[in-house]
This record gives structure tokens, C-alpha cells and sequence, in this order.
């Protein structure tokens, strides 16, 4: 269950704009380009169907923390690989429901946020561990720096649809403050803030996303944030994806109303 309140739906607010429209990428190209995530896009596209968003096109971003305390969770698995590698492929798999071009920006951060690689439907596997690697030694934990690449990214794509952005951590920031100027300042934009955190169930660590429903001062409540617990892989497809769209359809819906998504 999220740690949020489970926003409702304001009965005054549009629904989600239907599109009629199925998902952005088609399964047949999914089994051609990406057989080992043909489940994962099945499943992802269950949840979008149950929260009326079937057809909804969205540019997925995905945001890692590699704090130094992140370490166990890039390690290979015995026998399976990370958690980090099975949360990015989780995360293509809802991509390819939401967006054409079978790519997911992705951003790694620790004390400073690094500039944006891409993983995609034709390559992806073993990239988590090898970009991790290749930026050397772990640091602390700034939020910021990730939001503002994701944003600069995003804006300077041009991209005409929103964005939703899953955003992992496993534990506190530092610059509390300017997270929650940063997301009052973007609240004005088309962008939904998803925060996933990794580690034990009603952690402190947590404390500061699980208050982020009730930030004053936005627009709309742009912001989620759910626990996936100190074993995320254990965590089934169906109950992340649900998870992960628990929020999106309500902000969708306050986004039209307000004007900042047509």
C-alpha cells in the first residue's frame, strides 16, 4: 500500500482524456525487440487498463540513487541479476506501454546528479551495472541535482507529452528544502514525480517523501512515493505497476483542470 494517502478522484475533475488508442508500442514488437520483457509489458498494460489509462502516452524517465548504502542493490543476485537491473526493465516495460520511441531517459545520482544515458528496448540488459561501474565511487544523496537534469532533459527535448518520472532512492536527502522549492516550482509543468524507496518498511529515512502529499504551495500534488521494501525484486510485477500508477490518473485529471496538460 503506499505510504501516501490514496488520493481519490475529484468527481469535478476530467477523468484522463481517452485517446483510443492501445499501447504505444505494439506486443508484436516487443516480442521481436525484446522478448525477456514481453511479461513485464503484458502485465504493465493490466494496470494501465484498470486505472483507465490505456492509450495515455507519456516520456517514462527513470532516476537511480547510487548512494554509497545502494551497494547491495547493484550486486547480481545468486544466480539472478540486481535489483536495479529488474527495476530498470520493470520500468521499460511500462515505457513501452506509454511512449513510441522504446527508450527511457535514465539519470544516476548520489551527492551530484550525472548527465542523462539511455536504456531502450534493444539494449538494456546488463546496462545498470555497467553505467553504475563506470562512474566510479558512491556518494551521498541529493534529489535535486536528478530533478533539475530531468527537467533541463525533458524540456529541452521538446517532447509534447508528459512525463512521468520514477524516481528510486533509498534514503533521505540532504537539501530537503530545495526538494520541496524544486517540486513547488514545477508543479507548473507537465512532469509527475514518482518516488520509489528501497529499504525497510516505515524507515526514517523516509520520512521527508511520505510528508510530500501534503506540500503546500503547488499548483497540484505532482508527487508519490510508495516503499518497495528491502527485498524489491520479491515485490511482484503487478503490485509495482499498481503501485506506480496509483497517483498518476489523479494528477493527470488536475493537470488538464488547471491547464498545464491539454
Amino acid at each position: 500500500m503506499s505510504m501516501f494517502r490514496r488520493n481519490q478522484p475529484d468527481p469535478a475533475a476530467p477523468p484522463p482524456a481517452p485517446t483510443g488508442l492501445g499501447a504505444a508500442i505494439s506486443l508484436e514488437k516487443v516480442q521481436q525487440t525484446a522478448p525477456a520483457l514481453v511479461s513485464l509489458y503484458k502485465q504493465a498494460g493490466v494496470s494501465l487498463e484498470k486505472r483507465g489509462l490505456t492509450g495515455q502516452r507519456s516520456a517514462v524517465y527513470l532516476v537511480l540513487d547510487r548512494s554509497g548504502s545502494m551497494a547491495p542493490y547493484y550486486r547480481e543476485r545468486r544466480g539472478q541479476i540486481s535489483h536495479m537491473q529488474y527495476f530498470a526493465e520493470q520500468t521499460l516495460g511500462l515505457s513501452a506501454n506509454l511512449d513510441d520511441d522504446g527508450v527511457v531517459p535514465l539519470v544516476f545520482f548520489d551527492s551530484q546528479s550525472f548527465p542523462v544515458v539511455e536504456i531502450s528496448l534493444t539494449d538494456y540488459q546488463g546496462r545498470i551495472g555497467a553505467e553504475h561501474d563506470r562512474l566510479g565511487r558512491m556518494g551521498g544523496t541529493d534529489y535535486a541535482s536528478a530533478m533539475r537534469t530531468v527537467v533541463d532533459h525533458y524540456q529541452e527535448s521538446g517532447a509534447s507529452t508528459p512525463a512521468f518520472v520514477v524516481f528510486q532512492t533509498d534514503g533521505a536527502t540532504y537539501n530537503e528544502n530545495t526538494v520541496k522549492d524544486l517540486l513547488r516550482d514545477y508543479s507548473h509543468l507537465p512532469i509527475f514525480w514518482q518516488f520509489v524507496g528501497f529499504g525497510p518498511a516505515g524507515s526514517r529515512e523516509f520520512a521527508f517523501l511520505r510528508t510530500l502529499d501534503k506540500l503546500r504551495g503547488r499548483a497540484v500534488d505532482n508527487a508519490g512515493f510508495f516503499e518497495a521494501g528491502t527485498d524489491p525484486a520479491a515485490l511482484s510485477d503487478a503490485a509495482l505497476y499498481d503501485q506506480l500508477m496509483d497517483e498518476y490518473p489523479t494528477w493527470l485529471a488536475a493537470a488538464r483542470a488547471k491547464g498545464i496538460l491539454r
